[in-house]
């Protein structure tokens, strides 16, 4: 599967920005898609994933109530919507499907979009 994500910029603390990555290939409604980030010298890290079963979410602490993950299948597409953000939150951004049931490694991840970059100015 090959992905496409877009929705990132430049936004003041406390904004709003809506990610979205779209797939194209045959079965996207049988991966799991997560999202993933990377700060300048620091590794990338886990996110958020949504399943792609029963739509279970998951998210790393420093997101959860603020960030929510989302999908729809007939758009092959994901969502992330970035609400209250901080300046920490400022990264390239990635996502990344896995069809071996992939959630918090993204080394259980095969395929990668090219990113996009969220900076959050203070």
């Amino acid at each position: 599967v090959q992905l496409q994500a877009s929705g990132g910029g430049l936004v003041q603390a406390g904004g709003s920005l809506r990610l979205s990555c779209t797939a194209s290939g045959r079965s996207f409604s049988s991966y799991n898609m997560g999202w993933f980030r990377q700060a300048p010298g620091k590794e990338r890290e886990f996110v958020a994933t949504i399943r792609w079963s029963v739509d279970s979410t998951y998210y790393r602490d420093s997101v959860k109530g603020r960030f929510t993950i989302s999908r729809d299948n007939a758009k092959n597409t994901v969502y992330l919507q970035m609400n209250s953000l901080k300046p920490e939150d400022t990264a390239v951004y990635y996502c990344a499907a896995s069809g071996t049931g992939g959630i918090y490694d993204p080394t259980d991840f095969r395929s990668w979009g090219q990113g996009t970059q969220v900076t959050v100015s203070s």
